[in-house]
C-alpha cells in the first residue's frame, strides 16, 4: 500500500505573498507531480497549517488547488488555521462528536487515526481532556489492530528550542496515554516543524519533512523567534508491506540534470569501471 503525505501549506489568499512568495506555486507543482506519478496511492495526508492565518479566503484559494489533486485526501489542522473556517470549506472531512477535525479509518495497511491539535489563539499544540477520551476510546477499540498516528505538533521535544516552545503542550498525558499500545502503533507522522526529521519517541517511529513555502533552519541554540529559510519544498512517498515502513522523501521542485549512473555525462572518475 501508498500514501502521500506533504504537510504546511500556509495558504493565503489568492494575489498575496508570503515572506515575499506564493504558496500556490509550490502546491501546484506538487499536486501536478502527485496526479503524474502516484495517482494509484490509497491516501494523501496533509498534516496541518492548511493556511497561514485561517481566513475564508485563503481556504478558498486552498481548495481550488485540492480539488485538482486525484488521490483522496485526509487533511489535520495546524496552530495557523480556524477550525470553524475550515469546516464551512471542507465540510467532507469527518470531524468527532465534539467538532475537532479527528477520525478513524481502516485501510489495508491498518488502523490509522488522525488527531487534532489544533488551539484557538495558540501556536502551541493542545489535546483536551474531551480529544484525550476520543483517542483513548480509540485505542481501546483498535483490537490489537496495527495502528499509523498523524498529528501536527510532535509530542516531545526535537532539540530545536523555539520549536520546543511551541509543540504539544500536554506532553506527558499524551505519552501515558498512547504508551499501552506502543507495540500497535507502528509509526507516528507529524507537521509544524518544517524539516525533514526521523527518529523515535517511546519506541515509536515518527518521521516529518519540509514544507511548501518555508522551512525553518536548523538552528539548536535559543533564538527568541523562528529563523526560517527557503531550503527545498518535499513530499513524501510511504510504501507500507508487512515487513517495513518505508518512507522516500521527493524534492519534487528539483530541476538539477539527471543522467544514466552506467553512463557518465562526461569522461571522469565514474568510467574507471563498469556502475550497476
Amino acid at each position: 500500500m501508498k500514501i502521500i503525505h506533504f504537510t504546511d501549506t500556509h495558504f493565503i489568499p489568492e494575489g498575496k505573498t508570503l515572506y515575499g512568495r506564493d504558496p500556490a506555486i509550490a502546491l501546484q507543482c506538487c499536486i501536478a507531480d502527485i496526479n503524474c506519478n502516484h495517482a494509484d496511492a490509497e491516501r494523501c495526508v496533509i498534516t496541518g497549517d492548511l493556511t497561514h492565518w485561517g481566513e475564508s479566503e485563503a481556504f478558498d484559494n486552498l481548495k481550488q488547488y485540492l480539488d485538482k489533486i486525484k488521490v483522496p485526501l485526509r487533511l489535520l489542522i495546524g496552530n495557523h488555521d480556524d477550525r470553524n473556517i475550515f469546516r464551512t470549506w471542507f465540510p467532507e472531512q469527518p470531524r468527532d462528536e465534539n467538532g475537532f477535525i479527528q477520525s478513524v479509518e481502516d485501510l489495508p495497511a491498518g488502523r490509522f487515526i488522525y488527531l487534532d491539535t489544533h488551539e484557538s489563539g495558540h501556536h502551541e499544540g493542545w489535546y483536551c481532556e474531551q480529544r484525550m477520551q476520543w483517542l483513548e476510546a480509540q485505542l481501546a477499540r483498535s483490537g490489537g489492530k496495527t495502528l499509523y498516528l498523524f498529528m501536527h505538533h510532535p509530542p516531545f521535544d526535537i532539540g530545536i528550542p523555539a520549536l520546543d516552545r511551541i509543540s504539544l503542550v500536554q506532553k506527558e498525558a499524551f505519552a501515558r496515554l498512547v504508551a499501552p499500545y506502543k507495540q500497535q502503533i507502528r509509526h507516528l507522522f507529524l507537521g509544524h516543524i518544517h524539516r525533514p526529521l526521523a527518529g523515535s519517541w517511546q519506541g515509536i517511529p515518527v518521521s516529518s519533512l519540509r514544507a511548501m513555502n518555508h522551512q525553518v533552519q536548523l538552528e539548536f541554540s535559543d533564538h527568541a523567534s523562528l529563523q526560517g529559510n527557503f531550503e527545498p519544498p518535499a513530499y513524501c512517498v510511504v510504501l507500507f508491506r508487512d515487513d517495513a515502513v518505508i518512507i522516500h522523501t521527493h524534492d519534487f521542485m528539483d530541476d538539477s540534470p539527471q543522467f544514466d549512473m552506467a553512463c557518465s555525462p562526461v569522461q571522469d572518475w565514474a568510467v574507471m569501471k563498469p556502475h550497476p
